[in-house]
């Protein structure tokens, strides 16, 4: 595979000329640092960006067209793929501002127009969605939502509301309602071209029609090949998701089409080795974040509102989910066996939490936690313990058994394509908790993962095993070389960390270290230098078939630098998402960087 390199221009897409691309390119260090402060020579060129910081524009512009329609002057809107989602935005809006008011906050629902109700192609697409309309001066509290809880709605989703509001496909909720109950004639003969539904009107003969008489409109629910290149139509979104859902479980991993798949006998080999798993245990959500956010609201629901703890260095959006969503945490951001043993002496003192989260190994300094010690103290004083598999990804290690919940972006190695985000999250069924937790997520479980990211999540991840030791091989070839270089001051990933231990507890017989590393230099002066000329992708995320580089505490941190650099995470780091690039090409580009500091 041909690296996506670093000539790639500030705003673009990554991979370039990708609609609905997950990573953006920033080539330099300056750009990284400019973007976070805002100037105008960055942010004019974003064609696109990490999609729960940057609202898309397909969102963007359905967003303006509901202001639009159905807002007053001064009001932004915020979209949702579900009214309970938009609720739980409008009530963290009250939170945050005392003195709104329900008419200031307020959401609109948009439903299938009811021509289409018996349609059989829309019985497998929901074009539903809600918006929440707010005044414009107060869209920095519904960005945090959108970012924390990853609930928005996709751009596909987007994309297609915009399309099924403007041909009628769609009305606002109380629209609806009315034009069911005024409308009584056959649906098949009524057609469906109007964009305002004050068009219809009923006639003599009590059927619906449009008065402008057109019959020409783009058909939302046209077959995705025929609009993306694709070989699947939205009605398979049901069996896309069942594929994925027995992938996670392991028991999918040969690299065949859908109906093949939904076919195929276990993989006995490479199934998770936790008696009675089923991808009935399996939830899908929009993003990674979502599968994080939602499982700290339905542990809250089946146990009660405690505090969580928070085990070593975080994903910035987890740590702030605990704290903004629930009654708080206690953080340990060192992750070591000190704070293990000081949460020891808290519980045995009478201390009680609702759940422990940690990553498996941690971002970005690939860190990995004691789960054997950390499921002793877990049972010994029930409290859940929900480990996020992102990184190492469960072909590389098993974690669930030491789980009562296991989530993960899917957005990253799992698709690899990057261009389609989704989560998941999965329950225990060995689990002490799991009863209760599997009560809790069937009365508060919503499948709001659009049907057109499930089909190309399940096309992406059909070849996930094969790529897997591809992308172990050449991170560590990469260590190995940075290692052994005289201005880098320290490499961090799994095999060679002092946890490794922790790490190959939980490690499968054919397992490796991932794909994700970082470095730090001895000086700033190098580690820009040498950003700047590696010529590689650099952008947001990780997980993607090719090599993706990034100042990541810049972007992930910049508002609060000093304290991630007292957890060990400086300023300076710079993290590789590792591809399937051939390794010997690879060496070159990244000793091509070394060298330009090297002769500084």
């Amino acid at each position: 595979m041909a690296a996506i390199t670093a000539t790639t221009e500030v705003g673009e897409t990554i991979p370039p000329l990708t609609a609905h691309a997950v990573s953006v390119s920033l080539p330099t260090w300056k750009s990284n640092v400019s973007y976070e402060e805002g100037e105008e020579w960055v942010l004019s060129k974003m064609k696109t960006g990490y999609p729960r910081f940057f609202i898309h524009k397909s969102i963007t512009q359905l967003a303006a067209t509901v202001v639009n329609k159905y807002g007053v002057s001064g009001e932004q809107a915020i979209l949702f793929p579900s009214n309970s989602v938009a609720t739980r935005c409008k009530a963290f809006f009250q939170e945050q501002v005392a003195d709104l008011s329900s008419q200031q906050a307020r959401i609109i629902d948009f439903v299938l127009n009811p021509d289409e109700e018996n349609s059989q192609s829309r019985k497998n697409v929901s074009p539903n969605f809600s918006a929440l309309l707010f005044p414009a001066e107060h869209f920095g509290i519904a960005k945090q939502f959108w970012q924390h809880s990853g609930d928005g709605i996709s751009s596909r989703r987007a994309e297609f509301c915009l399309k099924a509001l403007e041909g009628g496909l769609v009305l606002e909720k109380s629209q609806a309602q009315d034009l069911q109950r005024t409308c009584k004639g056959p649906k098949r003969y009524r057609k469906k071209t109007a964009i305002d539904p004050s068009v219809y009107a009923e006639d003599q003969d009590k059927s619906c029609t449009d008065v402008n008489g057109s019959t020409d409109r783009i058909d939302p629910m046209e077959f995705v090949e025929e609009r993306f290149g694709r070989n699947l139509e939205v009605s398979f979104a049901a069996n896309a998701k069942l594929a994925i859902r027995r992938r996670i479980t392991g028991s999918l991993t040969a690299d065949v089409d859908l109906n093949e798949a939904l076919e195929k006998v276990d993989d006995q080999e490479r199934k998770r080795n936790v008696e009675g798993l089923s991808e009935d245990d399996v939830y899908l959500y929009p993003t990674g974040m979502s599968a994080i956010f939602n499982t700290h609201q339905g542990l809250m629901k089946a146990k009660g509102r405690m505090k969580s703890i928070i085990y070593g260095f975080p994903y910035v959006d987890t740590l702030k989910i605990v704290q903004k969503f629930g009654p708080g945490c206690l953080f340990y951001g060192y992750g070591s066996s000190e704070d293990l043993d000081d949460l020891e002496q808290r519980l045995e003192n009478g201390e009680r939490y609702l759940a422990l989260f940690t990553e498996f190994p941690g971002n970005p300094l690939l860190k990995t936690p004691d789960l054997q010690r950390i499921r002793a103290l877990a049972d010994k004083f029930d409290f859940c313990v929900v480990v996020d598999e992102t990184i190492g990804n469960f072909l590389n290690v098993n974690v669930l058994p030491h789980a009562d919940v296991v989530v993960s972006s899917l957005t990253k190695v799992f698709s690899g394509d990057s261009n389609v985000m989704g989560g998941s999250a999965i329950l225990n069924p060995k689990s002490l908790n799991y009863k209760v937790l599997q009560q809790s997520w069937a009365t508060e479980y919503e499948d709001n993962y659009w049907a057109e990211d499930s089909i190309f999540l399940e096309r992406n991840s059909r070849d996930f095993v094969s790529r897997i030791d591809r992308i172990n091989s050449n991170a560590e070839a990469l260590c190995e070389m940075l290692r052994s270089h005289p201005r880098v001051k320290q490499v961090n990933y799994p095999k060679y960390n002092s946890t490794r231990q922790f790490y190959d507890y939980c490690r499968n017989p054919n397992g490796g270290y991932g794909g994700l590393l970082s470095v730090m230099f001895h000086k700033k002066s190098d580690a820009i230098t040498f950003f700047d000329h590696l010529e590689t992708a650099k952008g947001p995320s990780l997980g993607t078939n090719f090599t993706l580089s990034s100042p990541y505490v810049i972007l992930a941190h910049y508002s609060e630098l000093p304290w991630a650099a007292s957890f060990g995470v400086g300023p300076d780091l710079i993290r590789f998402s590792v591809g399937l690039e051939d390794t010997g090409q690879l060496r070159a580009i990244f000793r091509r960087a070394l060298d330009v500091i090297s002769e500084q």
